[in-house]
């Protein structure tokens, strides 16, 4: 049987009829739907799966979902289509300016909406950016040169690799399978069993993490690991 991978998409909706109908009018074997009504739940769903389309509506009741935009690009690519009042020209122009993608406007064709879906998530690719700052980190993987609290931190080849597949899948979470796959390249007979758990402690350890309680780089046991975004 043939599994088919699914693009998780977020809609961030207050209204919890519009919300509804959003995924109804999407709904396809192909999507897995994170409904949010307020921004902290959408933050929660981001920090725990990875995201392959946001539809981000404008006036939430915890916030402004502009400044939510602005906050997201500081570490995330992922196409946003605004979701906002027919009249709120200035929520349009703003949206495009601090990186969304497209812009749909109350009330809307679901024809067009689900039209303008497949674009994006046909166009979007994952993560490609090469060069993070999150919290206290600052990885340039171009320039090879890892920051931690300001400090220059050396990593290995294969830590490199492993940091960066962790962090281009933030939020989701990577099976030991994978990882050894991706980061050994495929040549699983000639890695040692306890090889992943050595680079992950070897990586934790010049990361500052606890082993014990790591607080960005988790274990999900029994499965693999994952890059927590806060």
């Amino acid at each position: 049987m043939i599994s088919v991978i699914r693009k998780n998409i977020l809609i961030i909706e207050d209204d919890q009829k519009l919300n509804e109908g959003i995924r109804l009018a999407l709904r396809s074997p192909e999507y897995e739907f994170l409904q949010c009504r307020t921004l902290e739940e959408a933050w929660e769903q981001l920090n725990q799966k990875k995201v392959d389309l946001i539809l981000l509506d404008v006036n939430l009741p915890d916030g402004n979902g502009l400044d939510f935009l602005k906050k997201l690009r500081t570490s995330y690519s992922v196409p946003v289509i605004i979701i906002t009042a027919n009249n709120m020209e200035t929520d349009i122009v703003m949206g495009l300016e601090l990186g969304a993608n497209d812009y749909i406007t109350k009330p809307f064709s679901l024809m067009v909406l689900r039209a303008r879906v497949g674009v994006q998530l046909r166009n979007y690719q994952g993560e490609k950016n090469t060069h993070y700052v999150m919290d206290f980190f600052d990885f340039d993987f171009e320039q090879m040169i890892f920051k931690v609290r300001g400090e220059i931190i050396e990593f290995s080849k294969t830590e490199q690799k492993l940091l960066k597949l962790l962090v281009d899948n933030k939020g989701a979470t990577l099976t030991r399978d994978k990882l050894i796959d991706s980061v050994w390249l495929g040549d699983t007979e000639y890695v040692e069993e306890h090889a992943l758990t050595v680079a992950i402690k070897r990586l934790r350890d010049k990361l500052g993490e606890n082993s014990n309680q790591p607080e960005y780089l988790r274990t999900v046991y029994g499965i693999g690991y994952t890059w927590i975004v806060k």
